[in-house]
């Protein structure tokens, strides 16, 4: 018995007090915190291994891109592992990283490779933005749905050719010709930007838009509370179904919070790699909203269909895009529901 608690002390020594004086310091896009989406995910992310670890946890906001670098630096100085989030990031972490090799770094949302104090942590965006679309299209009464997009970078742009080949999908099955309206606002912080193409894209005839445009999208879900019934928001990223209840119809899930945990716990451990690690549908990455306000208005056939579809994603036998050049060879396989 005696062995068993030498070994915990010792274990509480080495590993306890390791954590106890072990600081991260998450640095956020432009988003920032508040955007009820991307960052506060991440931050969720943080707070995780807070509550897990009892690390200590700090913010830097950065509030343009021009901020990314003398953030992380400022960053890297007091930590043992910085946080960054977001693509348009990727550049300043490449630059600062191998100033600061004993500072360990977490990229959340997109691949950095070659640079061993960094490890990255990318989405299968593409299946969640399928399955929403698909679920766009079963409900859209006019025809016609959307997608409000903040930047046209790769995460954004997988979600999009997802949610297209989701809609496309729908249409070879079920003999439809619904059609999706999509276009960017140039920026992930201007939520009147999102709302007024809303407004433009419900006008055009959509009557579905999902947001892809971080705190610009919470615009988006803004519109839709002013609209009838039948027009519905689809959230992204976390699930924002509560922000406008019944007005928002799914939200695309995307784990952004368990990459950053997995990060952190990883330099926490002594397993940190430096490599490039991807969360899906089949790992619990990615998925959808479990739709509290409005699953009862959605036709049970349609989620038979959804799980049909998405055991076929994570078996490998249904591909979905995430580029133009993807979408433009995509084609809808034979299904059997």
């Amino acid at each position: 018995m005696k062995r068993y608690v030498v070994f915990f002390v010792a274990f509480m020594l080495i590993f306890g007090v390791a954590a106890l004086s072990f600081t991260v310091t998450f640095v956020t896009d432009t988003g920032g915190l508040g955007d009820k989406s991307f960052n506060d995910s991440a931050w969720h992310g943080v707070q995780m291994a807070v509550k897990k670890f009892g690390v200590t946890a700090d913010v830097i906001q950065s509030y343009e891109q021009s901020d990314y670098i003398p953030n992380l630096s400022a960053a890297a100085q007091i930590s043992n592992a910085v946080v960054a989030v977001g693509f348009l990031i990727k550049d300043a972490v490449e630059r600062v990283a191998p100033q600061f090799p004993n500072t360990k770094f977490i990229f959340i949302d997109g691949s950095i490779k070659g640079i061993p104090n960094v490890e990255s942590y990318i989405f299968d965006q593409q299946q969640g933005g399928f399955l929403v679309g698909y679920i766009a299209a079963a409900m859209s009464k006019t025809g016609k749905v959307g997608a409000v997009c903040g930047m046209p970078i790769p995460p954004v742009n997988s979600y999009l050719y997802g949610y297209k080949a989701g809609v496309e999908t729908y249409d070879v099955l079920h003999g439809k010709n619904v059609q999706v309206i999509s276009g960017y606002v140039g920026s992930f912080d201007d939520p009147s930007a999102g709302k007024d193409m809303t407004e433009s894209q419900i006008s055009a005839g959509a009557d579905i838009v999902f947001q892809l445009a971080g705190l610009s999208g919470l615009g988006v879900i803004d519109a839709m509370r002013n609209e009838p019934k039948g027009y519905f928001a689809i959230g992204a990223d976390q699930d924002q179904d509560y922000l406008a209840p019944g007005h928002v119809l799914v939200s695309a899930i995307k784990r952004v919070d368990i990459g950053v945990f997995d990060g952190i716990k990883s330099v926490i451990d002594g397993t940190f790699k430096g490599k490039t690690f991807t969360l899906s549908l089949n790992n619990g990455g990615i998925g959808i909203s479990p739709m509290t306000y409005t699953k009862q208005l959605v036709p049970k056939s349609i989620f038979h269909q959804l799980d049909v579809l998405e055991k076929m994603i994570k078996a490998g036998k249904l591909i979905i895009p995430q580029t133009k050049a993807e979408f433009d060879s995509f084609q809808v396989p034979q299904i059997n529901f």
